[in-house]
C-alpha cells in the first residue's frame, strides 16, 4: 500500500475514545450526511460506515482520511468532501468492507478528489 492510499485509511485527528463516534452526526462541507452507523480503527483500514437515511444509497462508507475534526462536546464528525462527492462515490458493499480491491476503489475515488493518486 503506497503512502498516500495509507494516509487515505488513517485518520488525520486524534481520537480520545474510539467508541465514542457511534452516532455521531456527520457534516460534509455543505450540510448533514447523516450519523455514524460504525468505524474501524484498525491500522491501515480505518472507516466509518455512515447510514444516510435520506439518501437513495442509505450507507457510505469514508475512509477516516476524510474525516477533518471531530467534535466530541457537540458529536459531529465533519468530513473534508461535499454531500455531492459523497453521494458519487462508489456504492457501500457491505460484504466487501474487508475486499482490498473495493477498498482500491473508494481509495483512489478519494483519493483523486484530494488531488494525488493512491496507486
Amino acid at each position: 500500500m503506497s503512502v498516500p492510499e495509507l494516509a487515505m485509511w488513517s485518520y488525520r485527528v486524534a481520537l480520545e475514545d474510539p467508541g465514542d463516534i457511534g452516532g455521531y452526526s456527520v457534516h460534509a462541507l455543505d450540510g448533514e450526511i447523516g450519523k455514524v452507523d460504525k468505524h474501524s480503527i484498525e491500522a491501515g483500514s480505518c472507516c466509518v460506515v455512515v447510514d444516510t437515511g435520506h439518501w437513495h444509497h442509505h450507507k457510505v462508507l469514508l475512509p477516516a482520511g476524510v474525516i477533518s475534526q471531530i467534535d466530541n462536546e457537540h458529536r459531529v464528525v465533519h468530513v473534508d468532501k461535499t454531500m455531492d462527492e459523497i453521494r458519487n462515490a462508489p456504492e457501500y458493499a457491505e460484504h466487501l468492507h474487508e475486499n482490498p480491491d473495493y477498498r482500491g476503489q473508494l481509495g483512489g475515488y478519494y483519493g483523486s478528489l484530494a488531488g494525488y493518486n493512491p496507486g
